[in-house]
C-alpha cells in the first residue's frame, strides 16, 4: 500500500518537477503517429498536429471532427499547454464525444509530449 501510495505522489508530481524533454516526447508521440502526423499539415487517419499548441480546436479543413469538438472549437477552446495536457490525460473525459480513441497518457508523459509538439510549430 505505501508502495503504491509513494509511486501516486512521484508520478503525479513528476509532470512538474522536471523539465520536459522533446526527445523523450518524440518517442512517445510514436504511439501517435499511427492517427498523426508533426512534419505536415495534411491529414492522415487523424488531423495534423503540426503548429497544434496555440491552435484554435478543430479548424483544420481537411479533416471531419466530431461534433463535439467542432463545439469545443466554436466556444473557444485554444490548444494551450494546459488544455492539452487535460486532454491527453483523458480525452473523453476533456470532451465527451470525441472520436479519438485513445485512454489517455500518465502525466510523466504530458510534459515531455508537449514540448515535442511546441518543437513542430507551423
Amino acid at each position: 500500500m505505501l508502495r503504491t501510495i509513494v509511486w501516486a505522489i512521484t508520478a503525479a508530481g513528476a509532470g512538474s518537477s522536471f523539465a520536459a524533454d522533446v526527445d523523450r516526447g518524440a518517442r512517445i508521440f510514436r504511439a501517435c503517429s499511427s492517427c498523426h502526423i508533426v512534419d505536415d499539415t495534411r491529414t492522415t487517419f487523424g488531423p495534423s498536429l503540426k503548429g497544434v499548441v496555440g491552435r484554435r480546436a478543430a479548424i483544420m479543413d481537411d479533416y471531419v471532427y466530431s461534433a463535439a469538438l467542432k463545439k469545443a472549437g466554436e466556444d473557444g477552446l485554444v490548444w494551450n499547454e494546459h488544455e492539452l495536457a487535460e486532454f491527453l490525460a483523458r480525452p473523453s473525459r476533456k470532451i465527451p464525444g470525441t472520436k479519438m480513441r485513445f485512454w489517455g497518457l500518465w502525466s510523466f508523459d504530458i510534459d515531455d509530449l508537449i514540448a515535442f509538439l511546441k518543437a513542430n510549430p507551423l
